[in-house]
């Protein structure tokens, strides 16, 4: 239990149902969605399509979206919304053009939007409700206009450069000319319109049509490659989560184009070393995760790619020997020097979690993955273009090449912890290429540390940033463990942001009680009835 001295939040308890996500209006639209007899998937669509408005910079419809459905009967069932890259993309395209990379700017950065297609399967195969429903709330705070929340405005004031860049961008996201300030009220009229043409018409309003026209316009005018057949041609697929143990529990984790094993490669590294008697927020813990991860993403840099195109098997990455074969790798007073991959043998996002009263489970991320996406938004319509191709690569030997319709590595991913088998909590950590560390940080404050779940997501974090291998820390790393760090050879920098934000609703199936937690690092809560 927390000290109540100190600033901070207790965990959310309810019965009957409950939603954490990143914004106070998407947690509210979910929970009205629960109690007018919606189940856990309307509501959870009903809050990304709110996030979709209210929070543009980390999501939208020109985004993609992943999801893992505990049923109420325990059944897991998994969704890959993730869109795919041009049919015209090969790699010998770029590669006669001497682009040897796909830039985080880059039209050739966007891919086909896959959130809007896998609303609709969700709803179709889990829901009760229709996106002609789910989308109200979002197309009234679009038209009727929305107070900009503190984290969201913080944001929004430091992308502005971005935005201007950009006339659609500028058009809809700089009104006056300049980002919107903490509880300045924004509307947009252009992605209120585009919402109420997929209310009526459904994805086919959005793929097909004035909606995809003006997509594929916007990227071709900017010599992208994307074609209105690439759109109709999206296709959210069924997958079956893959899991892995973790001390009692197991984590279930979507497979590949998704960076999700990374977490579970991750677990199976640290259930080797006894952290229950270490200090939480110690150097060793920290030295101990760090390593770990560094050996992880080494795997995920080298062998997750679209899953026609992995060369090795999921199960040999998640197998416990070969977390064991890692673990050993580990030298618990000294940073490693080399995180090459072993051999394998042969063998700024959003997060909602919501749960209802039968007890179905939805764990739900949707992103545009770079805040504000590309920096691209359609002048007519609106819609922020995503530049989730900025994790293909362009080299034909590696399995996460661009090529023709594609899916690239992905960095969201949505989790969910089992015990028994039976479902315990659905859970995500936002933060790009954080969110694998931060699934394994989450899961190992509450297993190791015995944390409740908003404590376990309060917890402070480090990660290393995209630029440079040092340690990154937040505030709430103590001056002792740094200097630990550095003495075990990790270089140790202060973060400017935190990493991400996080939401988990644990369902407590004894008392029959939901408790949830959602991140301070965002501008969300949890709330139940």
């Amino acid at each position: 239990m927390r000290n109540f001295h100190l600033p901070g939040r207790s965990p959310v308890h309810a019965l009957n149902g409950m939603a954490a996500t990143s914004h106070p209006l998407a947690s509210l639209a979910a929970v009205d969605c629960l109690r007018q007899g919606g189940n856990a998937v309307d509501a959870a669509v009903t809050a990304s399509a709110v996030l979709a408005v209210v929070e543009p910079h980390m999501t939208g419809i020109g985004g993609d979206c992943f999801a893992i459905v505990a049923l109420p009967d325990g059944t897991l069932q998994g969704l890959n919304g993730s869109g795919r890259s041009a049919a015209a993309a090969t790699t010998d395209f770029f590669l006669e053009r001497g682009i040897t990379e796909i830039a985080d700017g880059s039209v050739h950065a966007v891919t086909v939007p896959g959130a809007v297609a896998a609303w609709h399967r969700l709803l179709s195969d889990f829901g009760t409700w229709g996106l002609d429903r789910c989308l109200q709330p979002a197309i009234a705070h679009a038209a009727d206009g929305f107070a900009v929340a503190q984290r969201v405005g913080s944001d929004w004031a430091r992308l502005e450069a971005k935005l201007a860049a950009d006339p659609g961008s500028a058009r809809h996201y700089l009104p006056g000319g300049r980002a919107p300030q903490v509880g300045d009220v924004v509307a947009l009229p252009a992605l209120a319109r585009t919402l109420r043409a997929i209310a009526a018409g459904g994805p086919e309003a959005f793929y097909t049509g004035a909606v995809a026209e003006d997509i594929v316009a916007t990227v071709r005018a900017r010599g992208g490659l994307l074609s209105l057949d690439d759109l109709a041609g999206v296709d959210p697929l069924a997958v079956k989560p893959v899991t892995a143990a973790y001390r009692d529990l197991e984590v279930a984790e979507l497979p590949p184009n998704g960076q999700g094993i990374t977490a579970l490669i991750l677990l199976n590294i640290l259930k080797r070393f006894d952290l229950a008697g270490l200090d939480p927020t110690g150097a060793e813990r920290f030295h101990l995760e760090i390593e770990a991860a560094r050996l992880a993403y080494a795997c995920r840099d080298a062998f997750i790619a679209d899953p026609a195109a992995m060369t090795v098997s999921v199960e040999a990455l998640v197998s416990d020997g070969y977390g064991a074969a890692l673990a050993d790798r580990i030298d618990r007073h000294r940073r490693l020097a080399d995180v090459t991959p072993e051999t394998i043998p042969d063998a700024d996002t959003i997060y909602l979690t919501v749960v209802d009263r039968d007890r179905m489970a939805v764990s739900f991320i949707n992103s545009i993955y770079d805040p504000f996406g590309v920096g691209l938004c359609t002048e007519a319509t609106g819609i922020l273009l995503q530049n989730r191709g900025a994790c293909f690569r362009v080299d034909p030997a590696h399995p996460n090449t661009i090529g023709p319709r594609k899916r690239p590595m992905h960095t969201i991913i949505p989790g969910f912890a089992l015990r028994k088998g039976r479902p315990l909590m659905p859970f995500g950590v936002m933060g790009g290429a954080y969110q694998a560390c931060g699934h394994a940080h989450v899961i190992s404050n509450m297993v190791d540390f015995g944390m409740d779940v908003q404590a376990a997501i309060d917890a402070p974090r480090a990660f290393w940033g995209d630029e440079t291998d040092a340690v990154l820390v937040e505030a709430g790393v103590p001056e002792a463990t740094r200097a630990g760090l550095r003495e075990r050879g990790h270089a140790v920098a202060a973060r400017a942001e935190p990493f991400g934000g996080g939401q988990a609703i644990l369902i407590d199936w004894e008392r029959g009680v939901l408790v949830g937690g959602s991140d301070p690092r965002k501008d969300g809560l949890a709330i139940g009835y």
